[in-house]
């Protein structure tokens, strides 16, 4: 069952008064709402397209990509009964898993939705600083996940979601999305039937290597706020502007070794975590000739991680790091078959891509 979500306002005599949540007026609105941005489904997705006609004649309501190159089904609950919502979703499962490269990069591409090709909408949205040719997602539709959308979720559809994921392992959830107004103004709250996150997590756990119980890998996007420059002289690794970019950099402990990933281009650093996740205004760093220590926030830099910083979700969140080794970006080493993942930090479990990771950084394995 989701948990329950209360929204309180603060007034300004101090009390709280609670915001009254209610079924939004139409599905329709929701749909909308994801064609809009559709990664308040819990992290960055691309839309490939919309009502989506598929070989039984029905439509799917979305289907999207992320940066992994899995594939979202989304379908919203309208007014169906929990039996005929699920069964469709997963007559959608049963077409979309054997979509390749070929037939999503046409379905994006004779989508209304989009002006560009697949491979530059993919960079734009999951690599917004690469600037070479478009290079697409390495593979595509390795797995797919289904996403079942509602106003309102009925103990029907909890039972079936839960017994169809945990029974049979389907990679199928919920999430229920209230509606407030309060004063003219309206407020939607998203509430999962199962955390994403964990189910995400547990099936990494059961599917890859052992874990040496020191090595992380870390991935670092360079934008005009973040700077690999910043981060080289001052040392740390940032993450942040939405929950899916920090939500996992308290992995990384203090001690531990971090291999450093920039998207779209290789390796670029390894070192020893100094300091556990902080949030930008609260990492601080010392500068030689200050007396005190200085917040990074203070400091002269190429980027800007003050952005946001009152935002406990959006702002910035570091790493401290000691480097033992760091190149350009340009200079960033990688090769076929290394590791790679969308989450800002993870334990680097492959063997093979350790292995050239000492050697190229010239480091002992232990």
């Amino acid at each position: 069952m989701p948990i329950d979500l209360g929204l309180w306002r603060i007034g300004d005599d101090g009390d709280f008064h609670r915001v009254s949540s209610t079924n939004l007026d139409s599905e329709e609105r929701l749909e909308r709402f994801l064609l809009q941005d559709a990664n308040v489904l819990g992290q960055p997705l691309l839309v490939i397209d919309r009502q989506i006609t598929t070989p039984s004649g029905k439509r799917l309501d979305i289907l999207a990509i992320d940066e992994s190159g899995d594939l979202h089904v989304v379908e919203l609950k309208r007014d169906r009964s929990p039996r005929d919502v699920t069964a469709q979703i997963i007559d959608y499962a049963s077409w979309v898993r054997h979509l390749d490269y070929q037939a999503v990069k046409e379905l994006y591409e004779s989508s209304k939705e989009h002006d560009d090709t697949f491979e530059a909408g993919y960079d734009s949205a999951f690599s917004p600083t690469q600037d070479d040719t478009p290079s697409g997602p390495e593979e595509v539709n390795s797995q797919h996940l289904l996403t079942i959308v509602s106003s309102e979720l009925d103990g029907s559809t909890e039972r079936i979601i839960e017994y169809l994921s945990e029974e049979f392992e389907v990679p199928i959830n919920a999430v229920r999305f209230n509606y407030y107004m309060e004063e003219g103004r309206e407020y939607i709250a998203r509430t999962w039937l199962k955390d994403p996150y964990e189910s995400e997590e547990s099936e990494e756990e059961s599917t890859q290597e052992s874990w040496n119980g020191h090595d992380f890998y870390a991935n670092f996007g360079q934008n005009e706020y973040r700077r690999w420059e910043d981060a080289r002289e001052y040392g740390f690794i940032t993450g942040g502007h939405g929950e899916w970019y920090h939500r996992t950099m308290g992995k990384a402990t203090e001690g531990k070794r971090i291999f450093v990933n920039n998207p779209g281009e290789g390796y670029i650093g390894v070192g020893i975590v100094t300091q556990e996740k902080t949030p930008a205004p609260e990492f601080t760093i010392n500068i030689e000739g200050k007396k005190n220590d200085i917040p990074i926030t203070d400091a002269s830099l190429e980027g800007d991680l003050s952005r946001d910083e009152e935002d406990p979700d959006l702002r910035e969140y570091l790493i401290g790091v000691d480097w033992i080794r760091t190149r350009d970006i340009d200079d960033a080493f990688w090769e076929k078959g290394l590791y790679a993942n969308q989450n800002t930090v993870t334990r680097l479990r492959d063997q093979q891509t350790l292995d050239r990771l000492y050697e190229v950084f010239d480091i002992n394995s232990s």
